[in-house]
């Protein structure tokens, strides 16, 4: 009996010297390992941040690079312990493929959104279309791009097809030309309306007087002669000068004795002879 206890507590301590000690180092590694990755993670942010990256993009991935590295050393600990991490790993492997089928299309707006906060063609506050839809850009974020419109609609737009679809950002370029069509009627003098609204372009401010500005006949039709009005404007002054225009044209034009037509037919009844 006493030998039998001396076996046991031979081989336990035996079992205790040879696995205590691989979990000892086990521990310290991971101790060592998480400090290490809190240090590395910390140090990415901070280099994310002080980049042109958007602050959004740079906390995910510098989460993204914590878990990596975490779900690593948790791995690497457990083989230390003698836990067979083969069948984990494939486990692990399987599951990441299941999910990323079953998220296929999260994950093609998770690329567009990363794409689209790395070379920045949209930034908050941007006036753009795109998909078919115009707003002002409010928030971009890793799935989705958020539009507000001029009646405050909210508009979410995934950044997968925004990344792949063609954007017209209107606030990249800091003028833009002001288009307005005038129709005058064929009785009045075309160079008298042209005249006036060469006059009206001059006087105001927020015209640009060195820009390709034009003010010409572009089309003869079925009711009146039309002239379009193309002036160019500061990026913040298109929407208020777009809305004066209208109405200073048509009064300028009105002043000048042209009249605006409108569509209409001109019928001839003819009788017939007995």
């Amino acid at each position: 009996m006493i030998e039998d206890i001396e076996k046991y507590s031979e081989q336990i301590f035996t079992y205790v010297v040879e696995y205590g000690s691989q979990a000892l180092l086990a521990l310290v590694v991971l101790i060592i390992g998480l400090w290490i990755i809190n240090r590395i993670s910390a140090s990415a942010h901070k280099a994310l941040l002080k980049s042109a990256v958007d602050d959004t993009l740079s906390t995910f991935l510098s989460g993204a690079v914590d878990i990596i590295l975490k779900v690593l050393l948790v791995i690497s600990v457990a083989s230390m312990v003698g836990i067979e991490t083969t069948s984990f790993i494939a486990i692990l492997g399987a599951a990441g493929l299941a999910v990323g089928m079953a998220l296929q299309g999260s994950l093609s707006n998770f690329a567009g959104g990363v794409m689209l906060l790395i070379f920045r063609p949209v930034r908050v506050g941007d006036y753009i279309n795109a998909q078919g839809q115009s707003g002002t850009v409010v928030e971009m974020g890793i799935f989705v791009t958020v539009l507000e419109t001029f009646d405050k609609q909210i508009i979410i737009i995934p950044n997968g097809p925004l990344s792949n679809g063609n954007v017209i950002n209107y606030s990249k370029s800091p003028t833009r030309a002001v288009e307005v069509t005038f129709s005058i009627s064929y009785s009045d003098n075309m160079k008298v309306a042209r005249d006036t609204l060469t006059q009206l372009m001059q006087q105001d401010e927020r015209v640009l007087k060195d820009a390709d500005n034009v003010v010409a006949v572009v089309e003869l039709g079925d009711s009146s002669v039309n002239i379009l009005y193309r002036a160019f404007v500061k990026t913040e002054d298109y929407w208020g000068y777009f809305f004066d225009i209208h109405e200073e044209g048509k009064l300028a034009l009105e002043n000048a004795g042209c009249s605006i037509p409108f569509p209409q037919t001109d019928v001839h009844l003819y009788k017939e002879q007995a």
